[in-house]
């Protein structure tokens, strides 16, 4: 079997499909898992007719040796059962704890290939929580149905194996009672999958809600926000707890019909093997041993149903996990490869509008030649963003094409696309990791020497230098333990090292005061040397030595040329220039 077949395959939409998937990934050790399990559990039916002729063999006129004889066999058989639950634990370790880890990976590999607007409609925290919540419900799910499930399952069948010796009535009236008890709890159990399914979500949700607030503490703390923020919370947090309360109250509703059932089942099983017993029609041995299977059999089916109403709550979980992040990819993806470009651009006919259907391009024509360098300017909405996005493909067009060197960008894997393009945002995207790492990951098989040869190209040599541990040094969440020209120049240095024949520049200056700016000027002038370079630009001096600039209204280009031109020329980027100079004069 292709294990790595399946592993690419999509996410099935199923909690339970979901599952089966990694069962399939790894069959031959759940089914040492199970097989062992089974061992054990069987041996615990054995043990308690092993108990029966210890019993008989002491109550009769047997002579010693068949006492010591029955009584090693009752010791061996617990011995037998301890080491195979002792390995069946072993192996599931491995398996359970492999496989959860697996489908992890997965859904995180699954989540990240959604296009950026899936993301904006989902907490990042929420997401997160999902994935974890996931695995941990993968978890109670196999290791519920090894150790709480099949060995119940394995006693009852056991026990009417045993029951059929000692009395045909006794077995089928224990059969009749259990499938009754079975078929109530499953009734109750997929009555209350919308309780469990509604509190999992909510708890995603405050997971969610924790995290933004984590992450936007700075801004709680400078808006006096903290006693509006905790209410906001305790009522979010009041609406997961009354979910949690109506998911466990529906648990223990199904646990007192289980014991209630269960108490009646077995003292009629007791009663009935003492009338028996008192009628000389069984033996003493045989009274102990329904006594004991029925008690086992009364605890292991209480461990049955919790199990089996956990597993619905988990199930729940997972399903819920599946809906909001198994959906399939908006954007489909394909394994052809594109090849080292020159930097050609061309947007021919393209027309885009936004998941609530406010346009932005329509019939879009634009053609920039390779090595050129352009700069995009107009006023917010305008269409700027969206233009570097739809080049980055990180959404797709409604109509008309995108060519990267005459080549159909929705015809190359989204990967080697991007490995075409080099992107300095506002804020750069740091890593809690060291500085190595995070400027190695626009080159993951650079040298260490490459990235330093980078970094000083980007002029953070200095100040990296100066830190605790040098390039070793960790950048904290977000890059907050640097300044900001400190992560810009970071945010370069990534570009240098990727050397990518594409660069976009999304007003890389905008944020900086004068002092890193014109360090940042200085290494975006290297930086842009022999490519093809699309840079919007908020302060649009940034831009006065550009080979050509494009004013974007509402989608169209309404002015374009050389900036100095465009600055004689009447028109919207004069009226911008002026505006800005009357601004900085200020």
């Amino acid at each position: 079997m292709n294990f790595q077949h399946l592993r690419d395959a999509p996410l099935p939409a199923t909690a339970s499909a979901f599952l089966w998937r990694y069962v399939r990934v790894r069959p031959f050790h759940f089914s040492a898992m199970l097989s062992l399990v089974i061992g054990a559990a069987c041996c615990a039916v054995a043990v308690q007719y092993g108990m029966k002729m210890l019993v008989d063999a002491m109550a009769g006129d047997a002579q010693t040796e068949q006492v010591w004889r029955a009584f090693s066999l009752f010791i061996a058989l617990i011995v037998v059962e301890n080491v195979l639950w002792r390995l069946g634990g072993w192996v599931g370790c491995h398996t359970v704890v492999g496989s959860c880890a697996d489908l992890r990976v997965d859904l995180f590999h699954h989540l990240t290939g959604h296009p950026m607007r899936y993301f904006k409609r989902h907490f990042s925290g929420s997401l997160a929580n999902r994935v974890a919540a996931a695995g941990g419900a993968a978890d109670v799910v196999y290791g519920g149905l090894a150790w709480r499930i099949v060995p119940p399952c394995v006693d009852f069948l056991g026990a009417v194996v045993v029951l059929f010796a000692v009395r045909d009535s006794m077995a089928l009236a224990l059969i009749v009672c259990v499938l009754l008890v079975a078929a109530l709890l499953t009734v109750v159990g997929v009555r209350g999958r919308n309780r469990h399914i509604a509190f999992a979500s909510q708890s995603a949700r405050v997971g969610g809600e924790i995290v933004d607030l984590v992450s936007n503490v700075w801004t709680i703390k400078a808006f006096s926000g903290r006693e509006r923020e905790r209410q906001r919370l305790e009522r979010e947090i009041g609406v997961e707890a009354r979910a949690h309360r109506r998911s466990w109250i529906y648990l223990e509703k199904a646990r007192v019909l289980h014991d209630i059932c269960l108490s009646i089942m077995a003292g009629a099983m007791l009663g009935w093997a003492i009338l028996l017993w008192r009628q000389g029609e069984v033996t003493a041995g045989d009274v102990v041993m329904v006594s004991a299977l029925t008690f086992r059999i009364l605890h292991g089916s209480r461990d049955l149903a919790l199990a089996l109403v956990d597993t619905s709550q988990q199930m729940g979980v997972i399903a819920e996990t599946l809906g909001i992040i198994a959906q399939p990819h908006e954007l489909r993806d394909t394994p052809h490869e594109l090849a080292p470009t020159r930097g050609s651009i061309k947007l021919l006919d393209v027309s885009y509008a936004y998941p609530d259907g406010c346009q932005v391009f329509k019939h879009f024509f634009l053609d920039i030649a390779p090595g050129q360098s352009v700069g995009i300017a107009g006023t917010s909405g305008s269409g700027k963003s969206t233009l570097l996005s739809l080049l980055q493909r990180l959404d797709d067009v409604q109509s008309g094409v995108i060519l990267i060197d005459d080549r159909d960008i929705r015809s190359v894997s989204q990967d080697s696309l991007r490995r075409q393009i080099a992107v300095v945002p506002q804020e750069p995207a740091l890593f809690n990791r060291s500085i190595l790492e995070n400027i190695g990951y626009g080159q993951p098989h650079a040298t260490e020497q490459q990235i330093i040869d980078a970094a000083r190209q980007a002029f953070c040599d200095e100040f990296v230098q100066a830190l605790p541990n040098g390039y070793h040094t960790l950048v904290g969440e977000r890059g907050v333990t640097l300044s900001g020209g400190q992560r810009q120049r970071l945010g370069l240095a990534r570009a240098f090292l990727k050397d990518a024949p594409i660069l976009i520049l999304d007003e890389a200056t905008s944020a900086l005061d004068s002092d890193s700016e014109a360090i940042i000027q200085r290494a975006l002038t290297n930086l842009m040397r022999g490519r093809t370079v699309l840079a919007v630009a908020h302060r649009l001096s940034t831009i006065a030595s550009f080979d050509r600039v494009l004013v974007l209204e509402r989608g169209e280009i309404v002015q374009d040329g050389p900036p100095d031109e465009l600055r004689l020329r009447q028109g919207r980027f004069r009226t911008l220039w002026q505006m800005q100079a009357m601004l900085q004069e200020r």
